[in-house]
């Protein structure tokens, strides 16, 4: 992750951008269903491929809320980054609402002072770079985001995603007869959520299996944030907050900070068998964040990965 020192006032103003922040864009242009779930304020375009995003980070969320009491927590920098890939791809490159997104990877990373907790919301700004496009008629048919998040002109952290663009019948016909599917397996025993950093178990991604270190993911299609709206297949997010979860619990550091995660996708994961999440510790090092890889295997394969850094409270 790139971090830079503080920008002269010139280039702060710049980058803080305050016409970023006056509303939340339409929910249709980052794919909720929910007002509350839309984090993106704002997007204006540098260059030919050259955006900035802008972004709040509540002080309080139902789901991706207070870390120990001190952080925003850093899984709001992966969902901004997911959203900042939507409202490009709708209103810059003109992909038709309707449009699926096959996202390949998704990463994020930050520095635990960019994640403070202030007196007020933290207005976020997304510098976009766009890369690896591939177009399609006057739309595009895949793309590559490479981010610096910045906060009052300091860069915090960065990220990126890759992934798809197809439209809706394409994505029908590549679904096949699970285009329609919907969560049906009964829900696996949670493991006590406090051990994971949460509170309830409504909350918690990893059923129990009573085998060291490894977890059956745990999902309920009535999460109003996991699940804002139908889907066909476990969400990437959904993923991203199993990793977390299972990393914590590996660590037993319930209110450990995830101050970055690498994700990959290989295949979709269906909602018509059962999921195995298998964390790995990595060596500790030099005191510093932890890191754990997480694997999802279905079906006898492994559908996604992802590498987790956390840093014990």
């Amino acid at each position: 992750m790139r971090v830079s020192p503080l920008l002269d006032q010139a280039e702060a103003t710049a980058f803080e951008a305050p016409e970023l922040f006056l509303q939340s864009v339409p929910r249709a242009l980052v794919h909720r269903a929910a007002v509350s779930e839309v984090l993106v304020t704002g997007l204006q375009r540098v260059s030919d491929d050259h955006f900035r995003v802008g972004v709040q980070w509540p002080r309080s969320h139902s789901y991706y809320g207070r870390v120990a009491g001190r952080w925003h927590d850093p899984m709001l920098l992966g969902e901004s980054i997911r959203q900042a890939l939507l409202i490009i791809s709708h209103q810059a490159y003109g992909v038709p609402l309707g449009h699926k997104f096959l996202s390949s990877s998704l990463t994020y990373g930050i520095e635990p002072d960019g994640a403070r907790l202030t007196e007020r919301p933290a207005h976020i700004l997304l510098d976009v770079r766009c890369g690896n496009i591939k177009r399609r008629g006057r739309t595009i048919a895949a793309v590559d985001l490479d981010v610096d998040c910045r906060r009052d002109g300091i860069l915090i952290g960065s990220g990126g995603i890759s992934a798809q663009c197809v439209p809706e019948t394409s994505y029908r016909r590549l679904r096949g007869d699970r285009a329609d599917n919907v969560p049906g397996l009964p829900m696996p025993d949670a493991v006590t959520p406090q051990l994971v950093g949460r509170t309830s178990v409504f909350d918690v991604v990893l059923g129990d299996t009573n085998i060291d270190r490894v977890w059956t993911l745990r999902y309920d299609r009535d999460h109003p944030v996991l699940f804002d709206h139908p889907v066909d297949h476990v969400p990437g997010m959904v993923l991203m907050e199993a990793a977390r979860q299972a990393s914590l619990a590996a660590l037993d550091r319930p209110d450990g900070l995830i101050v970055s995660c690498d994700s990959a996708y290989a295949k979709y994961v269906e909602f018509d068998s059962a999921c195995l999440v298998t964390a790995t510790p990595r060596p500790a090092t030099d005191g510093g964040p932890r890191s754990v890889s997480v694997s999802f295997n279905q079906g006898g394969a492994t559908v996604a990965t992802c590498e987790v850094r956390i840093l014990a409270v």
